[in-house]
């Protein structure tokens, strides 16, 4: 595990959408999130894909492969207050290439309703790798997810798997990462991700899970959802 995400090695730049500026990742060339609107894509991609906030529970652990902005933690955690759920969400993420809390900030400007989530949720971006709430636990595990994940000794109840797209960024797609994603998911546990790519859908499958390619939001025709036995 490494600390202090404030110190970047995320390169972005901005792109000019209908839902205002967008970062975009120079290293990948790909969007953080939809030029639709990112939040409602979280929304219907890694909450509804995943049977969220139904399924919330205490101690209710969601995985993601790529935090970028923060913008899924969010998404999750005011769905989480919303639903009025007892106890505590766990939130684990794993992040190579960390933003800085100034890009990410600009990036939740567009999503006024996140703005008190966000503000409490700021030391993940000043110094702190694991943020104790008594409503949350998030930790972000920041280096290589080939590396991270085999190590890590949890287990997910729903998985948003964020990663850029598959032909700019197939490192966090590989059949071996995915196995161990499905190697740390609970039985009866799921997995959501906006993409559709015969490859993910394939080594999803192999790694044991129950695959299905369902609407996609926005311009995107499908996405994947898939659930563990």
């Amino acid at each position: 595990m490494v600390a202090h995400i404030e110190q970047p090695s995320a390169e972005v730049t901005w792109r000019e959408a209908g839902a205002g500026r967008i970062p975009v990742s120079t290293r990948f060339d790909d969007p953080y999130y939809s030029l639709e609107n990112g939040l409602e894509e979280t929304r219907h991609v890694f909450l509804a894909g995943n049977d969220l906030p139904g399924r919330f529970r205490d101690g209710f652990h969601i995985a993601e492969l790529g935090f970028g902005t923060g913008l899924n933690l969010f998404a999750a955690a005011l769905a989480w207050r919303e639903a009025d759920q007892a106890g505590q969400l766990h939130f684990t993420s794993f992040e190579a290439f960390p933003v800085s809390h100034a890009v990410a900030a600009a990036a939740w400007a567009a999503f006024p309703e996140i703005a008190e989530v966000a503000a409490e949720l700021a030391p993940l971006w000043q110094g702190e790798s694991v943020l104790e709430l008594p409503w949350l636990r998030a930790e972000i595990i920041l280096g290589d997810a080939r590396q991270t994940l085999p190590r890590w000794a949890g287990e997910a109840d729903a998985w948003f798997l964020d990663g850029f797209s598959p032909t700019r960024n197939p490192e966090l797609w590989e059949p071996a990462l995915l196995a161990a994603v499905g190697a740390r998911t609970k039985a009866g546990g799921t997995c959501a991700t906006y993409s559709a790519a015969g490859d993910v859908r394939r080594a999803l499958a192999a790694a044991g899970f129950e695959v299905s390619r369902v609407p996609g939001y926005g311009r995107k025709r499908h996405m994947t959802r898939a659930r563990r036995p």
